[in-house]
């Protein structure tokens, strides 16, 4: 639903992991305070109701305004987007803190977010929102001792959708990996618009170069699920399929991310998803070569 520049975007996470810095684990407690900074924008978690909702109107302009989806009652009204996991979720946010309002007041603005989803507090409410989509049971079962982390409802305003909004959502989400010792990351990633045809290309792709193995592997719900093989493997150009896929399933890839069997429609978000694993300790961190001495301070 949106565009990122997914190169940089992998290759700063690959640098993070391999030299830490601030990113180290607190032993308890709560993640606070900022997490990163550039110029005037911050990330940090969401503190309270208010901010959360300011996130929930920065989908709601993204993902309906934007992007096609079908907003319900309580959506068109409200003008957010919101459900019951947004209650207990930690929220990650992105503020421009020299936004200024109609009236040229200074107005912090949040201007990208992520929503994320530990496995422990899932498992006290419900579940994960992707099992909607994909039966997680397995998965979770053959990993019983890992921390799973949860990514979902990533967006950012179409006029901060540059380097330094993206750079600043990653050290985000590698503060909270680092804090909570997560070993695994999932989701659903989204391909634009809700008819799978148009990605075939993409999809084989995916089925055929970088489907989950056995230990990783998740099913899409039968009654959702969307074959992704659609074009043979030994007819699939990987040029053309890498060239037309989203970014940021492009960035997930050159992370070593891989995908479940089956893709799913949700017309209600007018997308294709597809489910994502990249389990922490298979991060492939050949992108460290591109960085060097001058991007240590950039990553720290």
């Amino acid at each position: 639903m949106w565009t990122l520049d997914a190169d940089f975007g992998s290759k700063l996470l690959a640098f993070a992991f391999a030299f830490p810095g601030p990113f180290q684990k607190k032993k308890s407690g709560e993640l606070e305070g900022s997490l990163g900074r550039a110029g005037d924008l911050e990330v940090r978690l969401a503190s309270g109701k208010r901010e959360i909702r300011k996130a929930q109107r920065l989908r709601f302009k993204v993902f309906f305004q934007e992007g096609g989806a079908q907003a319900g009652p309580k959506v068109t009204l409200t003008r957010r987007d919101s459900d019951r996991f947004d209650k207990f979720c930690d929220h990650l946010i992105v503020v421009d803190h020299a936004h200024r309002n109609r009236f040229g007041k200074p107005k912090p603005k949040v201007v990208g977010a992520y929503r994320l989803l530990r496995g422990d507090v899932a498992k006290k409410n419900g579940g994960f929102y992707s099992s909607s989509e994909y039966d997680l049971a397995p998965l979770l079962a053959r990993h019983k001792a890992k921390r799973v982390l949860e990514l979902g409802r990533s967006c950012v305003l179409e006029e901060y959708r540059g380097k330094r909004t993206i750079e600043l959502l990653w050290r985000g989400i590698l503060a909270y990996i680092r804090h909570y010792d997560i070993d695994v990351m999932i989701g659903c990633a989204s391909l634009p618009g809700a008819n799978p045809l148009k990605h075939a290309l993409a999809l084989s792709f995916l089925a055929h170069h970088a489907a989950a193995g056995d230990e990783w592997r998740v099913m899409a719900r039968g009654d959702r699920r969307v074959p992704m093989d659609m074009i043979a493997r030994d007819a699939v150009d990987a040029r053309k399929a890498l060239a037309g896929m989203a970014p940021l399933i492009k960035g997930y890839l050159r992370l070593g991310a891989k995908f479940g069997d089956g893709a799913v429609v949700d017309r209600a978000f007018n997308t294709t998803d597809v489910f994502v694993v990249m389990p922490v300790a298979e991060m492939d961190l050949r992108y460290l070569e591109h960085f060097g001495d001058k991007a240590a301070p950039r990553a720290a």
